[in-house]
This record gives structure tokens, sequence and C-alpha cells, in this order.
């Protein structure tokens, strides 16, 4: 444990049999207290896969019985951590897309108080292109961000990771049930927590793309990025006060 702070892991998960494992095994032993991996109703062995490694793991597995979305899945994986008594949260994605090496690095930078929320950026020392980011997401990635920087007035590098630790503070004060249970879910809940002035800091990451890591299609980033584009203007409209939906109060 860091700081005698509970630390709790979450993986939302569809289809990652193939991956979950080899995630686990490279999180360093010692900072996680506690696995909770969340299946969205995957159509492999992924909640099989998984009970076979919890006597190698402190992991509880959540099953859904109805597939409930990436967002509707993260709203499971931040109740059930909280429920189990979670002092700062880290979402990493099962299919050992991001370094699970640097977990610790994100979860001292929460559980030191010295921010509220830590983000893995894949764009923080051009690790995504390395990586194998395909160049379309890359420029999509930096135009979205661009845009999102200057209207809400933060200087991230990246809204779209999904390796992001949080403290429990920041996931109890965040109106999440009235979020989208898309993949915008990411994107809101960051702007959620710059409009409430939480401290958000970055840490390069290094990412690999191949062919289990989990990945959306063109004509779901293009969805994705439209609803990017409303979150910024909410946000927009929330800075100056404007108008402030509901989520963000």
């Amino acid at each position: 444990m860091m700081n005698s702070k509970k630390i709790v892991c979450v993986l939302p998960a569809y289809n990652a049999s193939k991956t979950l494992e080899a995630t686990l095994v490279a999180v360093p032993q010692g900072v996680v207290d506690l696995f909770i991996l969340v299946d969205d109703c995957s159509r492999d062995d992924t909640v099989s896969v998984a009970k076979s490694l919890q006597q190698k793991f402190p992991l509880e597995v959540v099953q859904h019985q109805k597939n409930r979305g990436y967002g509707g899945n993260q709203k499971t994986c931040y109740e059930t951590a909280l429920k189990r008594g979670a002092d700062v949260v880290i979402m990493l994605h099962p299919d050992y897309q991001y370094e699970p090496k640097l977990l610790g690095v994100l979860a001292s930078m929460v559980s030191s108080g010295v921010y509220d929320v830590s983000l893995g950026s894949r764009i923080l020392g051009r690790g995504a292109l390395k990586g194998g980011m395909p160049y379309y997401k890359y420029i999509f990635n930096r135009l979205l961000t661009a845009f999102e920087n200057y209207l809400i007035g933060q200087k991230l590098s990246e809204y779209h990771t999904g390796y992001r630790a949080f403290s429990k503070e920041v996931i109890q004060s965040l109106n999440l049930e009235l979020n989208s249970d898309d993949f915008v879910f990411d994107n809101e809940m960051l702007v959620q927590a710059h409009v409430k002035k939480f401290r958000i800091g970055e840490v390069s990451i290094p990412t690999k793309y191949f062919p289990e890591a989990s990945s959306i299609s063109f004509r779901r980033s293009v969805t994705y990025g439209m609803g990017v584009l409303r979150v910024s203007l909410e946000g927009f409209l929330a800075r100056f006060g404007i108008w402030t939906h509901e989520r963000y109060r």
C-alpha cells in the first residue's frame, strides 16, 4: 500500500481473455490492494479466465448480464471500488495496450496528495506513433485536444487516454450517472473534474497497438469526436458561467 491508502485498480473488460493475465502480471507487486474486473458481457471467456487468476491476484470479478457500453462499464467499476473502500482508483484497460509497470507512478501522483487526478498520456514523449497508433487517430487526437484545451482553459496533452487515477473524493463528487454510456464518458469525466477545479497531472506512458488491443472503428471515432465537441462546448459555457449542464454541478 502507498501512504496507508487503499489502492484499487479497476479493469473495464470486453473480450480481454487473451491479454488479461499479461496485464496483471506486469503490474508491480505490492502496489495494488485490489483489482476489480467488470466484464461487459464479453463474447469470449474473459470471465472464466479472470476467475482462474483469482488465486494468483487479489481480483474481484463483476459480470454485467447485458452489455452496458464502455461508459456504463466504468460506472460499475467506480461504484464497486468505492464500496470496497478505495482511497485511490486507477483505471487500466486489460488489453495490455498501456504499460502496467507504471501503474505505481499514476497511483503515487494521487495518493501523495499532489494531484487529485493523474493521466497516463500517450502523446507526451511521442509514444503514440512509436507504439503503432494509426496516424489518422493521432491527428484526430491532437486536433480534438487543442480545441478542448482552448475552450475550457486547460493545458492537457490529451483527454482520450484510458489509463487514469482518481482520488475517492473526485469520484464521489462527480455526477457520473449523468454521463454517457459510450466512449465519450472518459472525456465527460475529465471536464467534470476540471470544472470542479480538481488538480490534474500527466505522465508519459508508452502504448502498444496490436490485433488483440481494443480499438474503435473509424465510424465510432467520428461519433466520439462529435461527442467531444459537445463536451468542449459544455465546458466552455460552464467556465464562463453562461450555462452549466447538470452533470457539471
